[in-house]
């Protein structure tokens, strides 16, 4: 029993570690920004593939279209990035940073979502699906299976149906 107590400690431990830097990290990028978390996970990802099409993006930040359109909106509406035609194909749309979008990035600091996706990007499958049995059982003990995926720190969910939902 007393491994079994052992092994359960770390576990929680390791958990609040985590909380604690995705936590850490939002707040310090949206100190030093005044974006949120995924916003600004987002405009890193379009300064270091720009132009990118918003299909391209939404899977490079493992979301789904829609949401990343909606992170989007607000980031255009703060003059921080742009859409353009894409030259290629008509139909498609690309997103650029603008002056101001590059000036905060320059100035931004790493953002936890990043982190993360680059290093579950680094696993074997082997590990990725060990990690992914684990939380899948951390999601079923605490009964969330139903519950909608926010972005980290945000009222944001991520959803495939194509629409954009904010929660209270």
């Amino acid at each position: 029993m007393e491994e079994k107590a052992c092994l359960i400690g770390e576990i929680v431990d390791d958990l609040r570690r985590v909380l604690q830097v995705v936590h850490g990290q939002s707040k310090k990028a949206e100190r030093a920004t005044g974006l949120t978390g995924p916003q600004l996970w987002a405009i890193k990802v379009i300064a270091d593939y720009a132009p990118i099409r918003v299909s391209d993006l939404a899977a490079r930040m493992y979301l789904h279209p829609a949401t990343t359109v909606g992170i989007l909106d607000r980031l255009e509406k703060k003059g921080l990035v742009a859409r353009i035609r894409s030259q290629k194909d008509r139909r498609g749309v690309e997103v650029t940073l603008t002056e101001a979008g590059m000036e905060v990035v320059s100035r931004a600091p790493m953002v936890a979502q990043g982190l993360l996706v680059a290093g579950l990007e680094r696993l074997s499958p082997r590990r990725l699906k060990a990690i992914d049995t684990g939380l899948a059982q951390m999601v079923e003990i605490l009964g969330a299976q139903e519950m909608p995926p926010r972005l980290f720190l945000s009222l944001e969910v991520n959803r495939g149906d194509g629409e954009i939902e904010s929660l209270p």
